[in-house]
């Protein structure tokens, strides 16, 4: 069976901008997270915002076309491409694909349609449909790098880029494809959708001392999600392919799940995020106990968090209380769609240097959340060898991803 290698990333994120801003983020457990204040919003909320709105990397012509989250998408991809070595993909012909994952695709630019036309424009701008679609961003990418392979959009809740890394993943162990850009993208921090998540009580106070301390996954003093934006792309290959082409080898992916709860659309049950998890480990051959890192969904809410919880303990059995767990959106808050991508170049980043992401301002672990080996405090010189990432979202999906350090 080929191994699927990862051999070039790009982000943008509310921690960096780069793989080693984020990796300096971590270390420092620097927050992306601030407050948001709109007189067309109730209160303000806590977000995890990126820095600048990109227009001097595009076009006149082009911007109209391109989203917030296509934006981020193309210059995450950019950079995944860069990094890797390749630009422009047309030499791979049908063997190059590309696989993106996203929930609201140019939410921005479809909010801004529909206030023209409530405003009194009847007939929309030529741009707004093209640049709305949820497959927009991989379709762009497409064009830039010309991937002539499969174009994938996976729109699964917040399990989306996941989904897609995994989809991605089975296109090149099956011989199908020889070399793929795979990752996700969102701009969610539009008044309009966060009123929408603020019908759901699902949204965050703003931390009264601290703004940047509003996320706080598995702590009692939880108060919900802090919605994020951003883009993490990867280049995923066969190792023969990118042994072939010199390429550097980044990690292994090792292991791939993708599971339902089959339970409710929005509250999640723990028999899909075990069979995810079960589906990953099985696929990448070792047991539970060859873990050494899981970076945890977690959300930060009460009906969440200890499903989760019950999830892992379950999955881990007699290794729940060694393996080292936490989790990251307590810094760069929920990136929805581009959610799995960002998680799993934090477990990337540990592997690689050796240490172990804290869960940040979990100073009161809930009850309903132990039973599990939380990292408070930012661990380094551990020798990792593999961790695993999962995702679950609205609609009963998870996705589960095992990473391997290279060799």
């Amino acid at each position: 069976m080929p191994e699927i290698v990862i051999t070039g990333i790009g982000v943008v994120s509310p921690i960096g901008q780069s793989v080693d801003e984020v990796r300096d983020s971590l270390l420092r457990s620097r927050s992306g997270v601030r407050a948001f204040v709109s007189e067309d919003l109730s209160r303000p909320f806590p977000v995890a915002a990126v820095d600048g709105n990109f227009d001097s990397h595009f076009t006149k012509l082009e911007l109209p076309f391109f989203d917030r989250t296509t934006r981020m998408a193309l210059l995450a991809a950019r950079q995944a491409a860069e990094s890797s070595g390749i630009v422009n993909f047309s030499a791979f012909e049908q063997r190059a694909g590309i696989f993106h994952g996203t929930v609201r695709g140019g939410g921005a630019t479809e909010w801004e349609g529909l206030r023209h036309f409530y405003a009194g424009r009847k007939t929309a701008k030529p741009y707004v449909i093209m640049a709305c679609m949820a497959n927009a961003a991989a379709s762009f990418i497409s064009i830039r790098h010309q991937i002539l392979g499969v174009t994938a959009c996976h729109t699964s809740a917040c399990a989306s880029s996941g989904s897609a890394i995994a989809d991605a993943c089975r296109y090149l162990r099956s011989g199908d494809l020889d070399i793929a850009l795979a990752g996700g993208a969102e701009a969610p921090l539009a008044s309009q959708f966060l009123s929408a998540w603020d019908g759901l009580r699902a949204l965050a106070e703003v931390d009264a001392d601290d703004p940047s301390r509003s996320c706080k996954p598995f702590s009692s003093r939880r108060t919900g999600l802090v919605l994020g934006e951003g883009s993490v792309f990867f280049v995923l290959e066969t190792r023969e392919h990118a042994e072939r082409r010199g390429a550097r080898v980044l990690a292994v992916i090792e292991g791939w799940g993708v599971a339902s709860d089959a339970h409710h659309i929005g509250a999640p049950h723990a028999r899909g995020q075990v069979a995810a998890m079960r589906a990953a480990l099985r696929t990448a051959g070792i047991e539970p106990s060859g873990l050494d890192y899981i970076n945890a969904h977690a959300t930060a809410t009460r009906g969440g968090d200890p499903v989760e919880v019950s999830a892992l303990r379950e999955v881990l059995g007699e290794s729940a209380a060694d393996i080292p767990v936490s989790a990251t959106k307590a810094l760069h808050g929920h990136m929805l769609g581009a959610a799995s991508a960002m998680e799993l170049l934090v477990s990337l980043l540990a592997l690689r240097d050796g240490f172990l992401p804290p869960t940040a301002y979990l100073d009161e672990l809930d009850d309903e959340c132990r039973g599990l080996r939380h990292v408070t405090e930012l661990e380094q010189g551990r020798s990792l060898r593999r961790a695993l990432s999962l995702s679950a979202g609205f609609g009963g999906v998870n996705a589960a991803l095992v990473l391997r350090r290279a060799d």
